[in-house]
């Protein structure tokens, strides 16, 4: 079997793993990953691999998927509650995602705590309209040095109470403050953000395509360039 031919299965195990997460609030087992791989497991581990480097998906060092957004496999701070299924979200860009992205959980209760007071929060979250309320979301990290450390920049994409709690958080850690940005503008964000990623022959938006699409959302600047 050569390397070529592996790779034109690169899809159907990309395909594979998010419909694990999608469907179950889980990544694939391996005998999953091994059907999608036409029975082996060894050509899937390959798979994987490849699309990590093209960042589909993000892998640990034992060759787990950690990350496929809006998806992941560790807690990271949100909890993602549909009627037949739990997720944990990756951040709070992904935990938005989840209902536009799942057809058959078009409305989801998201559960967190505000990174600055600890504040419990939950929001009901659907594909129709934008959640009430004065929490905001904080990014840390810039777009461009986002996939650097991507496990640590879904971490730092969080819900506070309100800019307060943001300003008090960074004083603490000493860290620089990113962008801070209301429930409603969080909500266009994540709503067609990962279109089209269930299926097969998705493709990942170029720099340009991001842009633009970052724009329609309300968001400009160094930041989201």
């Amino acid at each position: 079997m050569s390397a070529e031919t592996d790779t034109s299965w690169d899809e159907d195990v990309r395909v594979a793993v998010y419909r694990a997460f999608a469907e179950h609030g889980r990544p694939p087992t391996a005998p999953e990953l091994a059907d999608a791989a036409h029975g082996s497991l060894a050509v899937a581990k390959q798979a994987l691999h490849r699309l990590a480097e093209r960042r589909h998906l993000v892998l640990d060092e034992c060759e787990h998927v950690v990350l496929a957004h809006p998806f992941a496999a560790i807690p990271l701070g949100f909890s993602v509650m549909g009627e037949r299924t739990l997720w944990w979200g990756g951040c709070a860009w992904d935990a938005f995602a989840i209902p536009h992205l799942v057809k058959g959980e078009p409305e989801v209760l998201v559960s967190t705590r505000c990174r600055g007071c600890g504040e419990p929060q939950a929001l009901m979250v659907n594909d129709r309209t934008p959640p009430k309320g004065g929490l905001v979301a904080h990014f840390l990290v810039p777009v461009a040095r986002m996939w650097d450390d991507v496990v640590h920049t879904c971490a730092n994409q969080s819900l506070f109470c309100g800019e307060s709690c943001v300003d008090e958080w960074l004083a603490e850690t000493g860290q620089d403050k990113g962008y801070v940005m209301d429930l409603a503008t969080l909500w266009r964000l994540a709503a067609g953000w990962y279109d089209g990623r269930l299926d097969h022959g998705y493709t990942r938006r170029d720099p340009a395509a991001a842009a633009a699409y970052f724009e329609q959302a309300g968001l400009s600047g160094p930041f989201w360039h």
